[in-house]
């Protein structure tokens, strides 16, 4: 071995500690990148009032069906191949390659509890940020008159028994898409002195709800907003 070669040695076992060093070393308890950021989003989350429901997909790859999926596959247990439904989710999925319809529905879900809720408690700061404006003045309307006849709404949730889309459609870059939703709640809504003057405290109420949602598919924005509510017998 000549001079030169020792020298190499050296300086590269010399950068090896050093990288060491500042780097440390894995022991295997480690978290995962992932865990070290989830405190943060959901802080932002609690924060914004938003309701993540997923029309982008960050730090994961797309969760669409890829083009390779057979159509009789591409929508197993959401739409039926060749359904105005299924058609509705292949445009939505066109205009954004992350939209997970399964992801979709758990989003949704937990925004319809938060809307009913918070419509029946009048909390408007919470429902500003989940409904379309036009949504909003309708629902704000029922809040006012509510206070005016100095009414209050109790509404509890007993169970959500199902969520499904029934719709889907993409239009300019706005997608859309119906959910239903069958459940079951307790409400009664009570005047200042706490008599009943609708609902029944004691009584379970089978409720189904058809709600419309969109987002801007161009926006960097991935929550939806509820822009249609009606219901079904």
């Amino acid at each position: 071995m000549d001079i030169y070669t020792i020298i190499f040695l050296a300086l590269a076992v010399f950068i090896f500690l050093r990288l060491r060093s500042v780097l440390g070393q894995r022991t295997g308890s480690e978290r995962p990148p992932y865990d070290r950021a989830a405190p943060n989003v959901v802080q932002r989350t609690q924060d914004n009032n938003a309701v993540p429901m997923p029309g982008a997909v960050i730090d994961q790859a797309p969760l669409a069906p890829s083009a390779d999926v057979a159509p009789a596959d591409r929508w197993k247990g959401i739409a039926e191949p060749g359904t105005p439904l299924a058609a509705g989710l292949d445009a939505i999925v066109a205009q954004d390659s992350s939209f997970d319809p399964r992801h979709f529905i758990s989003g949704a879900r937990g925004a319809y509890e938060m809307i009913v809720l918070a419509f029946a408690n009048g909390d408007r700061r919470a429902l500003k940020d989940l409904l379309s404006s036009e949504v909003y003045e309708s629902f704000e309307a029922v809040i006012k008159d509510r206070e005016k006849h100095e009414q209050k709404t109790e509404t509890r949730f007993v169970s959500i028994d199902k969520a499904e889309l029934v719709g889907a459609e993409a239009r300019d870059r706005a997608a859309q898409l119906t959910v239903r939703f069958v459940s079951q709640m307790i409400s009664v809504t009570r005047d200042r002195t706490g008599a009943i003057v609708d609902g029944n405290p004691d009584k379970v109420a089978d409720i189904t709800d058809v709600w419309t949602f969109a987002r801007d598919t161009s926006s960097r924005d991935p929550n939806w907003k509820l822009v249609g509510t009606g219901s079904a017998a």
